[in-house]
């Protein structure tokens, strides 16, 4: 049986921070305030940023604490129709048919209605996401849409207008209830302003240090204090480098961490630094950029803020 009580909708933006942070999401007030008025208003959030910023994250955290099933929707290019909404089951219809003709039936009337019944539809995400029952609606999480062609973005008009699809065999399916909607788009390309205006919109973006460094706390517990501290400094630093074609994002910060735990390091230095940058930067310029003598200054800035903050 479901708990209804952690499906119920935060009442407040308060209940929704504190959802989150159950979630172990350490997410600011803007976002906790767009995301209590797309609960509220049943609308879909569509969350744009930087790859590896958390977008995505936030849909896994809405599933988990409001005891709701996750269907995602990963795009790609070339995604259609078939493979996000439905298809019909050709192999059985092609058995049904050769059972008919097998048993004498020659009305095509009433076969074609045979073939076309619930039960040889297959469901793809969007499909399934509409089925929800009241209270315990899914979390549809249509990830990286802007990796999707302009024709399926424009496919989805429909569903985030009225929440409902159109089978030409079956008729409209029309949601009892909304699923709660998350877009994410990592921004290669524009997404069109039909799109975004069926949508509450918020640009999530790299965290401060202060933020950074709970995210890393809470998912990294084992990692040394100073070694965290120093890891979201020197992060923070990279980021300011116009030079770097891909800055770290979150992920990276908390894979660099595990990584250097691993290790056995308890705070950074110019060899760990230069032999783990294929953790944190995922392009052979950046990381020719970084290693050596600019790591070296980077980490040389963050002791010297380390120590004027007498951390």
């Amino acid at each position: 049986m479901p708990d209804l009580s952690r499906s119920t909708l935060p009442a407040s933006v308060d209940e929704t921070f504190q959802q989150l942070s159950e979630g172990r999401y350490v997410a600011d007030r803007s976002l906790a305030t767009v995301l209590f008025l797309a609960l509220k208003m049943q609308r879909p959030l569509f969350l744009e940023g930087e790859a590896g910023v958390g977008k995505t994250e936030i849909a896994k955290v809405l599933s988990t604490t409001l005891d709701r099933p996750l269907i995602r929707l990963q795009c790609y290019e070339g995604l259609d129709i078939s493979s996000a909404v439905y298809e019909w089951n050709y192999p059985r219809q092609m058995v049904e048919i050769r059972i008919a003709e097998a048993s004498g039936q020659t009305d095509r009337k009433a076969l074609t209605q045979d073939i076309f019944r619930p039960e040889f539809l297959i469901k793809r995400p969007l499909l399934e996401a509409l089925e929800g029952q009241p209270g315990q609606s899914p979390v549809l999480l249509i990830d990286e849409l802007d990796r999707a062609d302009e024709a399926f973005e424009a496919y989805l008009l429909e569903i985030l207008s009225d929440y409902q699809v159109t089978i030409p065999e079956l008729g409209t399916i029309k949601a009892s209830e909304p699923p709660i909607v998350i877009i994410t788009s990592n921004r290669t390309r524009e997404i069109h302003d039909a799109l975004k205006r069926r949508c509450l919109y918020h640009w999530v973006d790299y965290p401060d240090a202060a933020r950074e460094l709970s995210i890393l706390k809470i998912k990294a517990p084992e990692a040394a204090e100073q070694l965290s501290q120093q890891v979201v400094l020197f992060i923070q630093e990279l980021r300011r480098n116009p030079d770097i074609f891909k800055q770290p994002g979150i992920a990276e910060t908390i894979d660099w961490t595990q990584a250097l735990t691993q290790l056995d390091c308890v705070s950074l230095a110019p060899e760990s630094v230069t032999d783990t940058l294929g953790v944190l930067l995922k392009y052979q310029d950046d990381i020719a950029r970084i290693q050596g003598t600019e790591a070296a200054r980077i980490l040389k800035r963050v002791e010297s803020e380390m120590a004027l903050t007498g951390t």
